[in-house]
C-alpha cells in the first residue's frame, strides 16, 4: 500500500535547492533594482529619460527596457529550472553568467560617483546573488545531480 510518503522521484540535493533559491532571489532583486532605479532613486531613470527624450520618448524607452528585462529574466529562470532538473549544460551557463555579472560589477564599482553609497551596494545585490548561486552547484553532493559521461561504469 502506498501512503504517499514515498516517491519514485529522487530528492534533489539541498545544494541544488539552495542554488535555485539564490537564483530566484537574484531575479527578484534584479527586478526590484530596475523598478527602484526607474521610479524611486533620484535621479530616477524616468526623470533622466524625460529630460533627454520627452515624456513620450521616456515611456517608450522604459517599455522597451521592461520588455527586455522580462525576456532576460524569463530566460535566466528557464536555464535555472533546467539546472534544477539536472542538466549540466545549464549549470555551465549559470556559472558563466554568474562570473560575468560579478566581473561587470567589480569593474563598475565607483564609476558613477553620483549615486548614494547605499544604492551602489543595493544595486550590486543581484550580481552577488547570481555569483553566490554558482557555489552550491559545485559542492560534492550537488555534483552527483548532474550526469556525466565520464562517470559511466562498465
Amino acid at each position: 500500500m502506498n501512503t504517499g510518503s514515498s516517491s519514485a522521484v529522487p530528492r534533489r540535493p539541498r545544494q541544488i535547492e539552495a542554488a535555485w533559491a539564490l537564483t530566484l532571489a537574484a531575479v527578484a532583486a534584479e527586478v526590484l533594482v530596475w523598478v527602484l532605479g526607474v521610479f524611486v532613486v533620484a535621479p530616477t531613470g524616468l526623470d533622466e529619460l524625460t529630460e533627454h527624450t520627452g515624456r513620450s520618448g521616456a515611456i517608450t524607452q522604459l517599455a522597451w527596457s521592461a520588455g527586455a528585462l522580462t525576456v532576460l529574466m524569463a530566460g535566466w529562470l528557464a536555464v535555472a529550472a533546467r539546472m534544477r532538473a539536472g542538466r549540466g549544460w545549464a549549470r555551465a551557463v549559470l556559472t558563466v553568467v554568474g562570473a560575468v555579472f560579478l566581473l561587470f560589477r567589480v569593474g563598475d564599482l565607483g564609476m558613477d560617483g553620483i549615486e548614494p553609497a547605499w544604492w551602489a551596494v543595493f544595486n550590486a545585490l543581484p550580481d552577488l546573488l547570481a555569483a553566490a548561486a554558482v557555489v552550491p552547484m559545485y559542492l560534492p553532493e550537488a555534483r552527483a545531480h548532474f550526469p556525466s559521461g565520464a562517470r559511466r561504469t562498465a
